[in-house]
């Protein structure tokens, strides 16, 4: 909004914010408030995938639509035809992973992921396709979601002696999750750590330290990624926000906001949930992340996926992009 303006086809965009405070029921009760009473003609955010699951009905019912900013899980796409997702669509990094992994030598890996819905997704779109690129998964470790102490999870992938170890964990616990590997000692042990970005999230990286030098992940987004498009926005981003780095979370909203405004100029202004849900299918577009689409059939995100490796540029660390696998959509959409 701060770079184009609160005006789109002659309609003013305002901003209603709500603090669901992570808990379904409030989502639900907040999503229909919004729609009732405050009359909204878009939801956007969604932090976790059962907040996202509990508004499927008021958007089936009001025929709203709700841009996906943060929730990852394949299934929740097929719960309302008025959802449409600009962050990821579950396994959509964890693939190229796999891929990138058996073609650089490590054939023998353990899975570590967090359990519940994100994770079963990540752990089944990594091990399907390392599989299929001819690797071994030594043993599949899940872990609980609240209060993980990765410890004796890290003991057992030790004892497995693979390769190395796939791990997804949501974002903000990969600090303690690098901690607890260095002082397992893998990285000594010679076990290569290998994820998805949200274990070396941009915003928290300097904060975690060496342990996360040479960590090898996937994903959509690195504030190191070279284009005019996320040179601009990561100087907005730090001018407005007393220069805090952007995050994947960060590109996700911003996008979001893109494709309502698009939506919009396409129908002209009009706000009839539906023809704004037609006028997204199929958009592209340049992210700060780089090109995006809207895949018509699923109304779900088609994006490059980056492999990137943990380095230090100008004495602070990034994910400095490796290689890049494009096009890649979530292999549980149809």
């Amino acid at each position: 909004m701060a770079l184009h303006g609160d005006t789109v086809a002659g309609k003013k965009i305002e901003l209603v914010l709500r603090d669901d405070a992570g808990t379904a029921d409030q989502t639900r009760r907040i999503a229909q408030e919004l729609v009732v009473n405050e009359g909204v003609s878009m939801l956007t955010g969604f932090g976790l995938t059962p907040l996202a699951m509990s508004v499927a009905p008021v958007l089936n019912q009001a025929k709203v639509p709700a841009i996906i900013t943060s929730a990852t899980t394949s299934a929740i796409m097929k719960q309302s035809d008025y959802f449409v997702r600009t962050s990821m669509g579950g396994p959509q990094s964890a693939v190229p992973v796999a891929t990138w992994a058996v073609e650089n030598g490590l054939k023998r890996v353990v899975t570590l992921v967090t359990d519940y819905g994100p994770g079963h997704d990540i752990e089944k779109g990594f091990t399907d396709q390392f599989k299929k690129e001819g690797g071994e998964i030594v043993e599949a470790v899940r872990v609980p979601l609240q209060n993980p102490d990765f410890a004796p999870f890290l003991q057992r992938v030790r004892d497995a002696k693979p390769d190395a170890v796939f791990v997804f964990v949501p974002s903000g616990v990969g600090s303690l999750f690098m901690k607890q590997f260095t002082d397992r000692g893998l990285k000594e042990a010679g076990i290569k750590l290998i994820a998805t970005g949200d274990v070396t999230d941009d915003d928290l990286l300097n904060g975690i330290g060496d342990p996360a030098m040479g960590v090898v992940t996937g994903h959509f987004y690195s504030a190191n990624h070279d284009s005019p498009e996320n040179k601009a926005f990561v100087e907005q981003v730090r001018k407005a926000n007393n220069n805090m780095r952007p995050n994947f979370m960060s590109v996700g909203g911003y996008d979001a906001m893109h494709l309502a405004y698009a939506a919009l100029e396409k129908t002209g202004g009009d706000t009839d949930g539906t023809k704004l849900v037609e006028a997204m299918k199929g958009m592209e577009w340049m992210s700060p992340r780089g090109p995006i689409a809207i895949d018509p059939a699923t109304r779900d995100i088609v994006q490059d996926i980056y492999i990137r490796e943990v380095k230090k540029v100008d004495g602070e660390l990034y994910n400095v992009e490796l290689k890049t696998y494009e096009k890649i959509r979530d292999p549980n959409a149809n």
